[in-house]
């Protein structure tokens, strides 16, 4: 589904639902790579559309391309195509491989030549079963533009499975833990090589800026945002999916398209599980773009919105998160394996109506020791969640401290 601009030649185009786009229907549907797109004119594309990477960190994509292209030495590199997608409420890349797969293939394709690259690994969740038998089809229809340097490896289960050092990790050895840095990826990754980890929704945006210039990339977007996004919304809603919006779109536009109304929408989850929750009636009319959400202290993530209903406890919705994310952790520090499992099992008391005396007061003393402490970025993006959830439910939870009642239910809805 789409919100706004001319929907023929985006990503969706029109829309990501149905069997698996062939090879001949994808060359019909966007016309085939022009000569000479998968060189270093592409990087400069990319750097003037503005594209950021849709993994969750947001890092501009052309930058992270011509960072590979310029390394010294110029040995052989590798790009992987990620598409772990290990966040349990996000949709959108087994989506996207599911029913657009060769736009993956072209946008790993560019980013091999473009860098330099002599192997490409399309890393899949496991558990996406679609995807990954889209994947496989795909691939193999791609015999000529691949060769032998391309491989499909499926991603461990587990939501740290798609960090960039675990992906590596689990290329590398079979285990998706995250590794400590330095080195970087980028600078040894897959077999010792300098390795391109980019989500798979990035590569196809970048497969059709091959095609259609920054340019025309930038005509779409509202208030000063460029392109667009895909993004999950599911929760309080009647037509849950994946939707392509414009970026810049209002979280209310987004919301009211897929059934949903604010006075039937107490609180949004925005980004993901790595993200923040912000109250309806302040996010309503919030523009979904990554510098935007930002500034407000608000989180893109992976474009997922996650709406709780108007009478649901965001006491328990932010428990059943935490709990998962103290269970997904490769508990190999500290921060993970103590902090975040103390705060989950506080918020679990809190919101089962069996709070033990300073239960709140530990999870506020916790999150800034927690912050920044980690091997990689899990516990960081875990406890900016739970800050969130004190700040908007911060009433509930007081509530809950004091008296083990719920302010608002007594049916928990989880986040999934």
């Amino acid at each position: 589904m789409t919100l706004g601009h001319d929907t023929r030649r985006l990503l969706a185009g029109p829309t990501l639902d149905g069997d698996p786009e062939r090879y001949p229907a994808h060359i019909a549907r966007l016309g085939a790579l022009r000569a000479g797109a998968a060189d270093r004119d592409i990087i400069g594309s990319l750097e003037a559309s503005g594209l950021l990477g849709r993994g969750g960190a947001g890092f501009p994509v052309g930058r992270k391309w011509r960072a590979l292209a310029d390394r010294g030495g110029k040995s052989s590199a590798v790009v992987v195509a990620n598409g772990a997608e290990g966040e349990p409420a996000s949709h959108k890349d087994r989506i996207l491989m599911a029913h657009r797969p060769h736009l993956v293939i072209d946008g790993a394709i560019l980013a091999a030549e473009a860098i330099g690259a002599d192997e490409i690994v399309f890393y899949v969740g496991r558990e996406h079963e679609a995807a990954l038998s889209a994947m496989k089809s795909a691939i193999a229809e791609r015999k000529a533009d691949l060769g032998r340097r391309a491989k499909l490896v499926q991603a461990p289960l587990g939501y740290v499975a798609g960090e960039a050092t675990a992906v590596v990790n689990a290329i590398n050895t079979g285990k998706g833990k995250p590794t400590t840095v330095p080195p970087r990826v980028s600078e040894r990754g897959v077999g010792k090589k300098p390795t391109l980890v980019q989500n798979v929704e990035s590569l196809a945006y970048a497969a059709l800026i091959a095609r259609y210039g920054d340019a025309w990339y930038r005509t779409a977007g509202r208030l000063g945002s460029k392109g667009t996004a895909l993004v999950t919304v599911s929760g309080a809603v009647k037509d849950a999916g994946v939707w392509e919006i414009e970026l810049g779109t209002p979280v209310g536009e987004v919301a009211e398209e897929a059934g949903a109304t604010v006075a039937r929408t107490r609180a949004v989850l925005l980004g993901g599980y790595f993200g923040t929750w912000a109250n309806a009636s302040d996010a309503w009319a919030l523009p979904m773009d990554p510098a935007t959400m930002k500034s407000a202290g608000l989180a893109f993530g992976c474009g997922l919105l996650w709406l709780l209903p108007t009478a649901s406890c965001g006491v328990w919705a932010t428990a059943q998160i935490m709990e998962y994310l103290a269970d997904a952790s490769a508990a190999q520090c500290g921060p993970c394996l103590f902090g975040l499992r103390a705060i989950a099992d506080a918020n679990t008391r809190l919101a089962a109506g069996r709070p033990t005396a300073g239960d709140l007061a530990l999870i506020e003393r916790l999150i800034p020791q927690t912050v920044g402490r980690g091997a990689c970025h899990h516990p960081d993006g875990a406890v900016q969640l739970m800050a969130s959830a004190l700040h908007v439910f911060g009433e509930d939870f007081a509530h809950h401290a004091r008296t083990g009642v719920c302010l608002v239910t007594s049916t928990p809805t989880g986040v999934r």
